[in-house]
Order: C-alpha cells, then structure tokens, then sequence
C-alpha cells in the first residue's frame, strides 16, 4: 500500500487537492473502494466525515453570524449532502483514480455519485491523519470556496425517496420500485445493496448502506442523478 512517491495521476491529483502526503499511502487507501480488497477506505471515511461537518460548521459559523443555530444545521446539511459532494468529487476527476474491483467497475462504480461522495470524506480523513486538522480544514475551506456563502443559502432539501417519489408523481408515473439484490457482512454489521428502478424511464440504479432504508436512499439519489443527466 505505501510507496516511496505518486505516479503521475495521483500528483496530479495532490496538485488539484493543493497538498502534499508524508505518507502516500494514506492517499492510495482513501482511493480503494471495498469491493478491491480487505484494506479499503471506510474508516478513512468516517474521520473524514466528521473532520467535514466540523470544519464546514466553522466555515458557516463565520460566515452567517446572524443565523440560529436551527438554520445553520439546515445548510450544513445541504452543504455536505451526497449530491454536493459528487459534484465537488467530480470537479477533482476522482472516478478515473478509485480502485473498484472487477464486479463493481462493470456496474458503472465509478461514476456512482455514492462512492465518489465516500471517496472524497475518506480523501478529507486522509489529509486529517497525514498533515493535522488545520491542513484538513483548509482543504474543506478551498473545496468549499467557489459556493456562496449567505444569509439566503437554500437549506437542506428533502431526502432522495422523498423527492424522486414527488418528481415522480408529477410526471404521473408509477412509484419506484426497491429490491434488495445483495447483502455482506454478518448479521449483526450487514451492508444492503439496493436497486431502484423508474420502469417509465427504463432506469435501475443502486444503492449501498448499513440499513435497507439508507440503500434505498443512496440509490434513489443515484436515481435522480441519472434523471438529470437525461434532461437536455
């Protein structure tokens, strides 16, 4: 896992992110996806998340001193939602350098918005563990950079089943249908994978989480993200 330097796309990367690694493999670890192998990215993930929300906290924090305490978690939310941070995972061009394995390449794993979302927590997590919280926080701070902070910000939208079901509805199509098509781990830590499927639209997408529920959200985000592609 660890080496002496980055090949050529991962400097690259380093130079997008604007910071360096004592330890390059913790930059190689934030990149694998479980599906590669036993050592993978999702405890990178979970400091990463926190170190977001924290560092994203202060950022709105200062920005929006007026703001109550309700409103700012509502943003917050909003802000560190997956869709957000597909896009932002999208701007660095991280789906060319995940490591899936071969069943999940195959199935579109690199473009699925919640991957690149957990790639980019586990890269804010690696940076956390490599160079300290201030270095983390500034990278929170650049990723963050080009979105408006203010007092009118829109603040956190409904959940992904929630707002497919309505988009839906309003087209007159039928609902969505879930189907669990997979599950890991042992009874007590299971990971669902979920499929949602729009038959009006010939879409299936999927999901993975802890819980059903939290599957069948990822996936009817990926849902709705495929639907958006589609609009001209």
């Amino acid at each position: 896992m660890k080496r002496a330097s980055p090949n050529p796309e991962t400097q690259a990367l380093l130079e997008r992110l604007k910071v360096s690694f004592a330890n390059i493999g913790l930059l190689e670890l934030a990149l694998t996806h479980r599906s590669f192998g036993a050592e993978h990215n999702e405890r990178l993930e979970f400091l990463g998340d926190t170190v977001l929300n924290l560092a994203v906290s202060r950022m709105l924090y200062v920005a929006l001193p007026n703001m109550p305490e309700g409103d700012l978690s509502r943003v917050r939310a909003n802000l560190v939602k997956q869709d957000t941070l597909f896009r932002l995972a999208l701007d660095l061009q991280l789906s060319t350098l995940i490591r899936l394995g071969e069943g999940e390449m195959k199935s579109g794993g690199q473009k699925r918005p919640s991957i690149l979302a957990d790639v980019l927590e586990a890269l804010i997590g690696a940076v956390f563990l490599d160079a300290g919280y201030e270095v983390a926080e500034a990278l929170v701070f650049r990723l963050f950079e080009p979105i408006e902070i203010n007092p009118g910000m829109q603040a956190a939208s409904k959940d992904p089943k929630t707002e497919l079901q309505e988009w839906l509805q309003a087209k007159r199509f039928k609902l969505p249908i879930y189907r669990v098509v997979g599950t890991l781990g042992a009874a007590h830590q299971q990971t669902f994978d979920v499929e949602c499927e729009v038959p009006e639209l010939a879409l299936i997408e999927r999901g993975i989480g802890g819980s059903r529920r939290a599957a069948e959200q990822v996936a009817a985000q990926a849902m709705l993200q495929a639907i958006q592609e589609m609009k001209p």
